[in-house]
Formats: structure tokens, sequence, C-alpha cells
């Protein structure tokens, strides 16, 4: 799916969220995936450590993402850029009250949408189940952690067993630069 298709499909979602936002009970849940979203606006710079089955770290990279209001306090807009790798990435990150999730949408130059759904207040998000290369299916959990004001930690593990094993993929930690 392109990038305009994808932010089409976002501006025809717009009304409900819009909707969303005048809503008068907001729950305790909801409250901390705003203040989520309200946190990872602004520009940061990341390390990323790409990790073997064992947790070992195969390679570290540096990058920058920044995170722009497109709705206060319910959709960012970002981009992520990992120059060492000539990666560039667009992220919408937004909360649905209705839904009560936080969700993250990225895409990069490989066109491979990833979408990444978590509980409203929780930490953890996960894509669906996907095909592998080799006729397995895998799913990525993405967790967030070791939070502060000006920096967090974040870590992609996958399975290929249906949840039962979790293996890490990479470890970023986050730190503001603007």
């Amino acid at each position: 799916m392109k990038l305009r298709t994808l932010l089409s499909l976002f501006l025809i979602c717009l009304p409900g969220i819009a909707a969303a936002q005048t809503a008068p009970e907001k729950t305790e849940a909801l409250n901390k995936s705003v203040e989520e979203l309200r946190h990872a606006h602004g520009t940061w710079a990341v390390t990323t450590e790409f990790l073997k089955p064992d947790g070992s770290v195969a390679r570290t990279v540096k990058g920058k993402y920044r995170f722009s209001w497109v709705v206060p306090d319910r959709v960012l807009s970002g981009q992520s850029e990992i120059p060492e790798l000539k990666q560039t990435g667009a992220i919408l990150f937004y909360v649905s009250e209705p839904r009560k999730i936080i969700e993250m949408v990225s895409v990069g130059a490989d066109g491979n949408l990833w979408v990444m759904t978590g509980t409203a207040g929780g930490d953890t998000r996960l894509t669906k189940p996907f095909p592998t290369a080799d006729g397995k299916t895998s799913q990525l959990r993405f967790t967030r952690y070791n939070v502060k004001p000006d920096g967090f930690e974040s870590k992609m593990e996958y399975t290929e067993d249906g949840g039962k094993t979790w293996l890490p993929g990479n470890r970023q930690v986050f730190r503001r630069s603007q």
C-alpha cells in the first residue's frame, strides 16, 4: 500500500477521530496512551541494536525519529531515518478512544505496511500474524519501557510458534534531541 493511499484512508477516518475528541469521559488507560503520544512528540536520536536469537548484538546503527501533531492528543505523524542503512520510513501513531487502542502504523521504501496494535494504557503492541519468506508464520511484538522525561527504550521480539516463544529482534534507545 502506498503512503498516499494510507494517508487517504487516514483522512477518511479523520471525522471519527475528531468526534472521539469530544467524548465527555476518558478512562485512565486512554489518558495514559494520550500521555504516550505527548511524550513521543518531538525529535529523537535513536540507537538501534539488531539482535541475534541468543540476545547478543549483531549490529548497531544510529538514526533519527521525528513526530509532530496531525490531531492534537490523538494522532502523530512521524518519519524515521537511518542513514547507514539508507532507510526512511513514514509513521502514524494514534489513539482510538472508541476502540480503546493505541496503534502505530509504519511503511518504508520496501512497501511493507506494519500495523502494531495494543490496548489503551499498555506498553506492548502486536502485529497480526504474517507469512515469512520460508513459509512459516511469524508475528512481531513491540514493547516500550524504561520511560523517562527525555528518553525511553523499545524492543521488538518475534515468534514463529504462535507466541509460545519470543525471540529478540532489536532494541532501540530513544534520547530526545529537541
